[in-house]
C-alpha cells in the first residue's frame, strides 16, 4: 500500500512538471511581445518565476517519492503551497491592474479608437509616465508597426472606405492615426489632413504629426492603446494560468491525502515491527 501511495505522489508530480509547461510558455510569449508587439515589459518575469518553482518544486517531489525521501516530500508540500498563493496572488493582480478601460466605438468604422481618460490605475499611470513612455514609444517606433499597415490596391494606397472597414489593433489605431473626433481627413493610412477647418476639442488633435517619425506616438490614444493591447495579451494568459490553478489545487490536495496515508501506513508498519519484537520470546545463554 505504501509503494501504491509513492507511485500516485510520483505521478502527481509528474502532472505538475507537465503544468509548469503551459505557465513558463507564457510568461516567454509574454516577454517576446514586451519586445515586439507590446512594447512593454511588465509582470512576464514573476510569471516565468513561478513556472520554474513549479518545474523544480515537482522535480524535488518526485525524487522524494521514489525514494521515500521524508524531508524531500514536506519540502514539496509546503513549497507547493507557497508557489499555489503566489499564482492565485499574481492572477488576481493581473486581472485588477486590467479592469478599467476598453475601446470605443465609431460610427462607420470597423476599427475602435482609444482614450487614455478610460483608463486609470497603477498600469495606467506607469504608462502614462514619462520615465517609461520614452521607452515604450521607442519601442513602437522601432517596431514599424505604422509601416506594416499600410496597404495598396494595384499599386495605389487604399481608399477612405476600404481602410474604415479594416480592423485595427490597438496600437494601431492609437497611435498611427489621429482619433476620430478631430474630424481629419484620410489621404493614407498615415497621412491625414485637416482640411484647413477646426480640429476637434481633444487634446491628440493637437499632437497628431504627419511626420512619419512622429504620428501620435506622443498622444494619449497611443497610450491607450498600449494598454488596450496589454490588457487583450494578459487576459489571455490569465484565463490559462486560471485553468492550471485550478488543476494545481486538485493535484495537491489529492498529493497531500497521499501523502498523509502514506506516513499513517509507515507509522503501523513500525508500531507492527515494535510488537512484533515485544512478543518474541528472549532466549538464555
Amino acid at each position: 500500500m505504501a509503494g501504491t501511495s509513492n507511485h500516485l505522489i510520483g505521478f502527481l508530480n509528474f502532472l505538475t512538471f507537465l503544468l509548469s509547461v503551459p505557465i513558463l510558455g507564457g510568461g516567454i510569449w509574454l516577454s517576446s511581445r514586451a519586445n515586439t508587439t507590446d512594447c512593454m515589459q511588465f509582470l512576464q518575469w514573476p510569471l516565468i518565476i513561478i513556472g520554474v518553482s513549479i518545474m523544480v518544486v515537482s522535480l524535488a517531489g518526485f525524487a522524494g517519492a521514489c525514494y521515500r525521501n521524508t524531508f524531500l516530500m514536506y519540502l514539496y508540500l509546503w513549497a507547493m503551497f507557497f508557489v499555489i498563493a503566489a499564482l492565485v496572488g499574481f492572477v488576481i493582480f493581473a486581472y485588477s491592474v486590467t479592469e478599467k478601460g476598453s475601446g470605443r466605438p465609431v460610427m462607420n468604422r470597423v476599427y475602435l479608437d482609444y482614450s487614455i481618460q478610460d483608463y486609470s490605475g497603477w498600469l495606467a499611470e506607469r504608462v502614462a509616465s514619462q520615465r517609461y513612455w520614452s521607452k515604450i514609444g521607442s519601442c513602437i517606433r522601432e517596431s514599424h508597426v505604422c509601416r506594416k499597415m499600410r496597404r495598396y490596391v494595384g499599386g495605389v494606397p487604399e481608399t477612405a472606405e476600404m481602410f474604415y472597414l479594416r480592423k485595427l489593433t490597438p496600437i494601431q489605431s492609437g497611435c498611427c492615426k489621429p482619433p476620430t473626433t478631430c474630424g481629419y481627413t484620410y489621404i493614407n493610412e498615415t497621412f491625414w489632413t485637416s482640411g484647413g477647418g477646426l480640429t476637434g476639442t481633444d487634446p491628440d488633435c493637437l499632437r497628431w504629426s504627419n511626420d512619419q517619425e512622429q504620428l501620435c506616438y506622443s498622444c494619449g490614444s497611443c497610450k491607450a492603446g498600449v494598454l488596450a493591447s496589454l490588457k487583450k495579451s494578459w487576459r489571455r494568459v490569465s484565463v490559462i494560468n486560471i485553468v492550471i490553478l485550478i488543476i494545481l489545487v486538485l493535484l495537491y490536495v489529492v498529493a497531500c491525502a497521499a501523502f498523509r496515508h502514506n506516513k499513517q501506513l509507515d507509522n503501523d508498519e513500525a508500531y507492527g515491527e515494535t510488537r512484533m519484537e515485544k512478543a518474541r520470546p528472549s532466549r538464555l545463554f
